[in-house]
């Protein structure tokens, strides 16, 4: 099991910049494949970004963030990035920090596991 904590969320105007950070603890954070999704208000929880267990190998970018957002890990640290930048007001929703064991991750993946989340809320 891993456990996953998100923090770096807040208020900024649009145009701005974030970087959230996904901390993880328990089993192994370099034998998991992580990423970020996220949910608006009265929208599904969808994907935003997600990077391999072996970093060089894959990373995905939902097309709403690409060129926008930049994911990364570091493995030492057992933690978990995602740099939000040019952020949109419809980049506002709650994020979540995602680990599975399976590539590519998905929403529905019942294997999952799950940060509590952490706000972004961009102004325009």
């Amino acid at each position: 099991q891993v456990q996953l904590v998100e923090s770096g969320g807040g208020l900024v105007q649009a145009g701005g910049s974030l970087r959230l950070s996904c901390a993880a603890s328990g089993r192994t954070f370099s034998s998991y494949n992580v990423g970020w999704f996220r949910q608006a208000p009265g929208k599904e929880r969808d994907i935003v970004a997600a990077i391999s267990k072996s970093a060089w190998t894959s990373t995905y970018y939902a097309d709403s963030v690409k060129g926008r957002f930049a994911i990364s890990r570091d493995n030492a640290e057992n933690t978990l990035y995602l740099q939000m930048n040019s952020l949109k007001s419809e980049d506002t929703a709650v994020y979540y920090c995602a680990a599975s064991s399976r590539w590519p991750l998905k929403q529905g993946d019942g294997s999952n596991y799950w940060g509590q989340g952490t706000q972004v809320t961009v102004s325009s």
